[in-house]
């Protein structure tokens, strides 16, 4: 998976704690045993709403990124989707 649908639902792995940091977030898969860095507390405020959300434009828009800023979010959500930090929810 290269790309993330905004206009799709998605959330956390069940597996992911998080741990917010003073410059972001530590995320920390328990499956794969990896580990990534968030460096953006927007970006983090974006992954905690994402369960929340009906899509992860929804979490965006919620964690007010601005529509400038989109694409660089979307990638950055992207990353964490083919790290499994991230997965589609499905119903």
């Amino acid at each position: 998976m290269t790309d993330l649908d905004l206009d799709r639902a998605w959330d956390l792995h069940p597996q992911v704690s998080v741990r917010p940091e003073p410059f972001g977030a530590l995320l920390y898969h328990f499956g794969t045993r990896k580990l990534s860095f968030l460096k953006d507390r927007r970006l983090l405020e974006v992954v905690q709403t994402l369960k929340d959300a009906p899509t992860a434009r929804a979490a965006c828009t919620s964690a007010g990124v601005p529509a400038a800023d989109l694409a660089r979010y979307t990638a950055a959500l992207a990353a964490l989707a083919r790290s499994r930090m991230v997965v589609e929810r499905t119903p």
